[in-house]
């Protein structure tokens, strides 16, 4: 499909979010080591936070209804989707370090979706949506080092 709307784009980020969360869900059940677990429990609930956030956007969006309803052309699809796509099934739990490197693998790609929205974005109000998208997966990405970093040194 060449032509989307923006919400149809946070749509399915919010979704990409909830299989994420599903995924890291799952594999905390599975045998891994007690710090893993953790790990893979903050991601999974940090994961449904990020998906509440954009459903928010889509339910109480009225603030941002006409950016939402905006239409946009682009011919590869959404680009950033096939890398996106692969990392839930490739996730190593071996340590916190690799768990940390697919989420943050995970949170830059989309940032990059969001920046790509942004470089091809028709109207000041849809750039500012996708900027603020982006801005808040770096903040995002800081916080997950952060707090996953915490975890290893404990």
């Amino acid at each position: 499909m060449r032509f989307h709307q923006v919400k149809e784009l946070v749509t399915w980020a919010a979704r990409y979010h909830a299989r994420l969360a599903d995924r890291y869900a799952g594999l905390a059940t599975e045998s891994v080591a007690e710090r893993v677990r953790m790990a893979l429990d903050y991601l999974a609930e940090h994961e449904r936070k990020l998906q509440a956030d954009l459903e928010g956007y889509l339910t109480e969006g009225i603030d941002h209804r006409n950016v939402l309803d905006t239409w946009f052309d682009d011919p590869h699809d959404f680009p950033h989707a096939p890398v996106l796509e692969r990392l839930p099934s490739s996730i190593d739990c071996d340590s916190v370090q690799s768990v940390l490197a697919t989420a943050l693998t995970a949170h830059r790609t989309l940032q990059d979706l969001y920046e790509h929205r942004i470089e091809r974005a028709s109207g000041q109000d849809e750039k500012l949506f996708f900027e603020s998208l982006a801005q808040g997966h770096e903040a995002e990405v800081r916080r997950l080092a952060r707090d996953m970093q915490r975890l290893e040194a404990y």
